[in-house]
């Protein structure tokens, strides 16, 4: 009910009644004034008069199960499942998958107490400033596809940050997007399956959407969008644009079966690209000259004698030899 509410008083010019919401409701005067001080108590600013009703003024970087609900408008997002607090969003969301949720269904979260990284790395998760959420998949592929959700996960976060915030930021190859040289958002696939299928694929997603500070030891690397652009972000609606743009490039890549119709797009957004890289391979790293990815997601290099070597997502990490980039 909460969402309904919120959803009237948004589309509303003027006042609602308390009247008229309890006519679409169906329900009594005492809980739709319950339901507008939970609101008030998110962060929304509504102004309540008498003989007139209420009507939503403004808020205060709002967050919650219902502002989700109201901004999230295609089939990825659906069902929402928000948590004010969550050990992890891709913990919770491989429970959820575990239990049967469906396809499309995002797990979201104001705080994360165990936020995770690839390698098994830490991921700084405060609450109120950022974007952690976590996407259950259940595609029709072979598991030897699925490293390239990753990265159709960051062409989506890269347009999302765009349209909603104008903040330009390149693909750091596989999984990580940077502005200013510095991260922005980290991507974090897993998936559980069996030779011939995939049962389901979570990708978490976590976006540097408001912090103005981080902890010493990342503050180096890492940046925000706030810090990038001096202006504040709604993250639902960060969210919903994320997850639009989610859509539209997986259905293309189911389509095609590979990422030969984002190649392209990919490749222009690259940071790392005609960059010397040092691949931190467990044999031994070295340094090369990245020069892009193929249709199946792989990391193209050249090495000293000329030859093209493919190098593959999960086996080995990439830097930048003067930098994180």
């Amino acid at each position: 009910m909460k969402t309904k509410v919120l959803k009237a008083l948004k589309e509303c010019d003027g006042y609602l009644s308390g009247q008229e919401l309890c006519s679409q409701l169906g329900v009594s005067r005492a809980a739709v004034w319950k339901v507008i001080r939970q609101l008030e108590g998110e962060g929304y600013d509504i102004e309540a008069v008498r003989n007139r009703g209420y009507r939503l003024v403004g808020q205060k970087n709002a967050f919650g199960q219902a502002e989700l609900e109201c901004c999230l408008d295609g089939s990825f997002g659906k069902p929402v499942q928000y948590y004010p607090v969550v050990d992890s969003t891709n913990t919770r969301a491989k429970a959820l998958a575990e239990e049967g949720a469906s396809h499309g269904t995002l797990v979201v979260a104001d705080c994360q107490e165990s936020g995770k990284g690839r390698r098994g790395r830490s991921w700084t998760s405060p609450s109120g400033v950022n974007l952690y959420m976590s996407l259950i998949l259940r595609p029709d592929i072979l598991p030897s596809l699925a490293s390239m959700v990753t990265l159709v996960a960051a062409l989506a976060v890269r347009k999302g940050i765009l349209e909603t915030a104008g903040c330009e930021t390149q693909i750091k190859w596989p999984n990580d997007l940077v502005s200013g040289g510095k991260k922005v958002c980290g991507i974090l696939t897993e998936m559980s399956a069996e030779l011939e299928g995939i049962h389901y694929i979570v990708v978490g997603i976590g976006i540097n959407a408001n912090i103005d500070a981080f902890p010493p030891e990342v503050a180096e690397t890492a940046t925000s969008i706030f810090l990038e652009t001096g202006e504040r972000i709604s993250r639902s609606r960060l969210a919903a644009a994320v997850m639009k743009a989610f859509e539209e490039y997986y259905d293309q890549f189911i389509e095609a079966g590979s990422l030969k119709n984002l190649v392209d797009e990919y490749n222009e957004k690259m940071a790392n690209k005609d960059r010397t890289v040092k691949v931190l391979d467990p044999a031994g790293e070295y340094q090369r000259v990245a020069l892009g990815i193929n249709e199946k997601g792989e990391l193209l290099v050249k090495t000293d004698s000329g030859h093209i070597r493919r190098i593959v997502s999960g086996e080995v990490s990439v830097r930048g030899i003067y930098g994180y980039v």
